[in-house]
């Protein structure tokens, strides 16, 4: 997620950059109407996880199977799990994963919160935004872990519930009972097995996979928004530039990290309490190939939510600038060369050196 910067923050100016005379108007956390922010941020986060969902589902699958026992592909297991399931098996667990929207929130409302108190001590754009995506992961896997071993219980319901140490009886639910009487069922056989401990099962592997994950997004970002401004022709919109940047890195930080969301997955389905001894039996029984379980899955899934994190979060800011900021101000997009988005007043010079 990205915000806006203060260009004389970053040091001198480089050719090809677009400068200022004036002082460059940036959306600030304290310029959003909150209100707006949090419902527009809603509304886009949960259209986002309706759409990507099935991919999670099959990542998860398929990083819990053994070898290929049950799927022997990402798209393999969309079309076996489409004809023995339907569309819903692709939707196991999903009105529990939606509770992680709570998370997200949280995660936004950190970002910003501690990107602007680090701000207080330096200008480096790199330090600011590790820090706060580090900070801000360690806040929401603290909310979305437990939600996570509960709808993950459920993904492995249907063809993957004998990788699972939890059932459901499918035949004798039915309607609404079956919707939330799964749920119910599931948490209380966790919570019969392993006490409230059993809700944060694979949280040091959470850790150890998302913080990192947010840490490795950022300066990936960067360098291939830098990059791809340098091949791309100059009158090439940086929105376009930006759009591209973003899956990439996504891309490169899932890669990094799968290896250690592949242990994770294993260990809340499959209830182990150790994260070394899950990694060590992976390479054992799979080899070093068993590290890469569930990755294409996982690059489909992050693809459109780079997208919009990096497109739509500055969109969803403008869209939530208090109504005095909207009346009193004529806004107009404007990209510099390292891939930001900034936003200045109709009245303000710009220059191209």
């Amino acid at each position: 997620m990205l915000s806006g910067r203060n260009q004389s923050d970053e040091g001198a100016p480089t050719t090809g950059r677009m400068q200022q005379k004036r002082n460059i108007q940036i959306i600030e956390w304290e310029d959003l109407d909150k209100r707006k922010f949090y419902s527009f941020g809603v509304f886009m986060t949960m259209t986002i996880r309706a759409t990507v969902y099935p991919a999670t589902l099959i990542r998860t699958r398929l990083q819990v199977q053994r070898g290929k026992s049950l799927y022997s592909g990402t798209f393999d297991a969309f079309f076996k799990i489409l004809r023995s399931e339907g569309v819903q098996g692709l939707y196991r667990g999903f009105l529990v994963n939606t509770f992680t929207l709570i998370s997200g929130q949280a995660y936004i409302t950190t970002y910003e919160l501690v990107r602007k108190y680090v701000s207080q001590y330096t200008d480096d754009n790199t330090v600011k935004s590790l820090v706060a995506g580090g900070s801000a992961s360690l806040v929401a896997q603290s909310i979305t872990v437990p939600i996570d071993v509960v709808s993950q219980q459920l993904m492995m319901q249907g063809q993957g519930e004998h990788l699972t140490r939890f059932r459901l009886n499918l035949n004798t639910e039915t309607g609404k009972k079956k919707v939330f009487g799964q749920t119910r069922t599931i948490m209380a056989q966790i919570f019969a097995a392993d006490g409230f401990r059993g809700f944060y099962r694979g949280y040091v592997a959470s850790l150890l996979t998302y913080i990192p994950n947010s840490a490795v997004w950022w300066p990936f970002y960067h360098f291939y928004a830098e990059q791809l401004s340098k091949m791309a022709p100059s009158d090439c919109p940086h929105l376009i530039l930006q759009a591209m940047a973003g899956p990439l890195a996504a891309a490169t930080a899932s890669t990094v990290t799968n290896p250690m969301d592949v242990v994770r997955a294993r260990v809340q389905v499959e209830g182990r309490n150790s994260v070394i001894e899950t990694f060590r039996q992976l390479i054992k029984e799979e080899g070093c190939w068993g590290l890469t379980k569930g990755l294409s899955a996982r690059i489909i899934s992050s693809t459109p939510t780079a997208i919009v994190m990096v497109v739509g979060y500055e969109t969803l800011k403008r869209l939530s600038l208090r109504p005095e900021l909207v009346d009193s101000r004529h806004w107009k997009y404007f990209g510099d060369q390292d891939g930001w988005l900034t936003w200045c007043n109709d009245n303000q010079e710009v220059e191209h050196n």
